[in-house]
């Protein structure tokens, strides 16, 4: 990836969301300055209370600077912040996050010849080790039939080695929140990430919600950017376990067809159960409570969820980016574990 001329001004602003990432902001924010043809880079402070900002005022004060008055989580953040900025095009870039030269250039060119193109994402690869894809996107999300979501690259918590063999632009489910480019439009239109996920999955829903309504999502594996990954929560974190399972079932009732809606969910809080009892029989009583929590959580959330259901625009409820197969299934007991492999995949 080389870097073109410049684009114009505000043609595409690279907003990166920081709470608490001095440390992100000090190691990855030359190379976003340095390497994005010419963007706009602007910072967005989700209510920071180590010294990010005046680290920011003394060392880049050309960089503009939008101050949240406290943390909105990554969902209410990303709403409050972009409400303040006038592009074509946003790209919501993780602080933790290192780009190479280039990398603005080819996602551009899909997006400006592609209008039916809602929002697109690079090739997503391990900082700490660049011959690996990372966690979170690899080369393009995908969701199985029971809402759990997987990567071209990334089945579960293995990571596969890019050897070149998903460098093609395909058509996605959902593209990462960590480096995801989207049309400003659609973003207000859709009416953004969902506040009341907070963080985990919010991508998904907010792609979901596009391609329901008839948008494409698209993986661009000619730009590639580095992901160190975990930099809020880790993976152990009980707070992302009441995340990750809270917000997936916020997922499906928001999104699934009605036709679907009942037994999906009934299915879904089955597994959830068996997961619960493994982390107790683990006595990991803290993930095994986050489960308990989110579940609850969902149940209080209900009026709020009936709501949201309601604003989806629905074209299309059947997408072939979505497996028909449970990921769970082809991954733990048939030993799938890249996305070549996975059975009757298309």
């Amino acid at each position: 990836m080389e870097p073109t001329k410049n684009l114009p001004y505000n043609e595409v602003a690279v907003v990166i969301l920081n709470y608490n990432g001095k440390k992100f902001l000090e190691k990855f924010l030359p190379s976003v300055l340095n390497n994005s043809d010419g963007a706009e880079v602007i910072i967005a402070d989700n209510g920071s209370t180590d010294d990010s900002l005046p680290w920011l005022k003394d060392n880049y004060p050309q960089v503009r600077t939008i101050i949240l008055d406290k943390n909105y989580g990554f969902t209410g953040g990303y709403n409050k912040a972009l409400e303040q900025v006038k592009a074509k095009y946003f790209v919501l870039l993780n602080s933790d996050i290192e780009v190479p030269k280039g990398w603005v250039t080819p996602l551009l060119e899909l997006m400006e010849t592609s209008p039916e193109v809602a929002a697109c994402q690079p090739k997503i690869k391990l900082f700490s080790d660049k011959k690996y894809f990372e966690h979170a996107g690899a080369a393009g999300g995908f969701m199985d039939y029971m809402g759990y979501p997987f990567c071209r690259g990334r089945i579960m918590h293995t990571l596969e080695e890019d050897k070149g063999q998903y460098n093609s632009t395909i058509d996605i489910f959902w593209a990462t929140g960590a480096c995801l480019f989207i049309r400003a439009d659609l973003y207000h239109e859709f009416e953004g990430l969902d506040d009341k996920f907070f963080a985990h999955m919010e991508e998904i829903d907010l792609c979901w919600r596009l391609k329901s309504a008839g948008y494409k999502i698209k993986a661009v594996c000619t730009s590639e950017v580095y992901h160190v990954g975990g930099g809020t929560l880790s993976r152990e974190n009980p707070k992302k376990t009441y995340l990750n399972f809270r917000n997936g079932l916020f997922l499906l009732f928001k999104n699934l067809p009605a036709s679907k809606l009942l037994s999906v969910l009934f299915f879904r809080m089955i597994l959830d159960g068996v997961a619960g009892i493994r982390f107790l029989l683990r006595m990991e009583l803290a993930n095994f409570w986050s489960i308990l929590k989110a579940h609850r959580d969902f149940y209080l959330t209900l009026p709020y969820l009936v709501k949201q259901r309601k604003k989806v625009k629905v074209k299309r409820i059947d997408f072939k980016e979505v497996y028909d197969h449970m990921i769970v299934k082809e991954y733990f007991l048939k030993k799938h574990t890249t996305f070549d492999h996975l059975k009757d995949w298309s």
